[in-house]
């Protein structure tokens, strides 16, 4: 049984996974811009014959992490004190993550692959503990996909790098 995605939603929002049910919505935001950021660096990359994935410097690393304490803090307030949320750090935990996960991918940093595979396991264990197992194991594929993902970014951006 495949679900789609406005069923996922109301499967999240039924489990008490409300930031998980928040997402669904923050994906299509996020797809689009994402699709235009990477329609903007294609032409970029043309110019320069490059892949466009590179490694995240250090300096946005720290943007990362505090983004991620801001958000989860946030939709950590915001779980425990308007829902009835049984599960609001793991929930805030995963929908912070993926937040900048989108946000790296947009960016085309291949430590993002990283990000998700964390999201994946997380995930996983969370809608175990939900028991919701097709969900579940849906998030274990995402992991493997993680996964191939990251080593794939990495031989592109390599094999870029030796071009040059």
């Amino acid at each position: 049984m495949c679900l789609r995605p406005r069923q996922h939603g109301i499967l999240y929002f039924r489990q008490g996974l409300y930031a998980d049910f928040s997402m669904e919505l923050f994906y299509i935001v996020a797809g689009i811009y994402g699709l235009s950021v990477w329609k903007k660096s294609k032409a970029k990359d043309e110019k320069v014959s490059t892949s466009g994935i590179s490694r995240t410097p250090l300096a946005v690393w720290v943007a990362i992490v505090g983004s991620y304490a801001v958000l989860h803090a946030a939709i950590y307030f915001l779980l425990v004190n308007f829902t009835d949320s049984t599960v609001p750090f793991w929930d805030a935990l995963t929908t912070a993550l993926s937040a900048v996960a989108y946000w790296s991918l947009s960016r085309k940093y291949v430590e993002q692959w990283m990000v998700w595979l964390a999201v994946d396991l997380i995930s996983f264990g969370l809608y175990i503990y939900k028991d919701i197992p097709l969900t579940a194991g849906l998030y274990a594929l995402y992991s493997a996909l993680a996964v191939a993902g990251y080593l794939r970014w990495r031989r592109v951006m390599k094999s870029y790098a030796t071009e040059s």
